[in-house]
């Protein structure tokens, strides 16, 4: 039996799981945020709901105490991305991505400087296989991007990385305990992987060395979603260390 990886720095359990807000409206999101209650404390909004008033969500989100992951995967020259990353800044987000490019990610470091936020590095998304890479011209499969990708990160003084489930064990080891790695891909036993390609569950995901999980549909379309999101906190909390 595989040892567990190492632990990540310490991260309250109610911390641990991200709600993704993938639905189609401000108005659904609020609707949902509602149905879950004290159930999630931390969501993640993408940029089809940035784009139509996502944004302000954000601020609402915050403003009641809870943590918002704002994953809009920035990639652009490097001035761009920093007056880019400075203009979000006043969101008082607690995450944001950008393509774990070293440049951008160097530029997001400089614009954060005294800012709390965790800067993620999007390493390989979880929804492109080794073949998906080779027709996108990269020269590494997945695996090798993200160790690639994660070391880069780790140079770059970003907060922490994005990664399939299948390769948090190695981007912990090379993050160490105190960078954020954070696993979407994540389906329980039994779920539909939908469009994911590099899917686990959340114990392994837990026990495999991440420190947040990004859980969407299996939550959010449940006919119970916070009966859903505690299913999943009983399974990160068998794995915790």
């Amino acid at each position: 039996m595989q040892e567990a990886a190492q632990s990540p720095a310490p991260v309250e359990i109610r911390d641990r799981l991200i709600v993704a807000l993938d639905v189609p409206s401000v108005g659904d999101a609020r609707a949902l945020v509602a149905k879950l209650g004290d159930a999630a404390s931390f969501y993640k909004i993408g940029y089809g709901l940035a784009f139509s008033g996502g944004l302000e969500l954000a601020r609402e989100l915050k403003a009641e105490g809870r943590k918002v992951f704002l994953d809009l995967k920035l990639l652009d020259i490097d001035n761009t991305i920093e007056r880019g990353v400075e203009s979000i800044l006043p969101l008082g987000i607690d995450m944001l991505t950008l393509h774990a490019y070293p440049k951008a990610m160097r530029a997001a470091v400089r614009a954060t400087a005294g800012s709390t936020v965790c800067l993620l590095g999007v390493t390989a998304l979880t929804s492109m296989d080794d073949a998906d890479l080779a027709e996108a011209g990269f020269a590494f499969g997945a695996r090798d991007l993200v160790e690639r990708r994660a070391r880069q990160a780790v140079e770059a003084g970003m907060g922490g990385v994005v990664c399939s489930p299948l390769e948090a064990r190695r981007a912990r080891e090379i993050c160490g305990p105190d960078m954020a790695v954070v696993t979407p891909g994540i389906r329980p036993a039994g779920s539909d992987a939908g469009d994911q390609k590099r899917v686990t569950t959340p114990a392994h995901a837990i026990s495999s060395g991440a420190s947040h999980i990004v859980v969407g549909r299996p939550v959010t379309a449940a006919p119970d979603p916070a009966g859903a999101a505690m299913a999943i906190f009983d399974e990160i909390d068998s794995q915790a260390g």
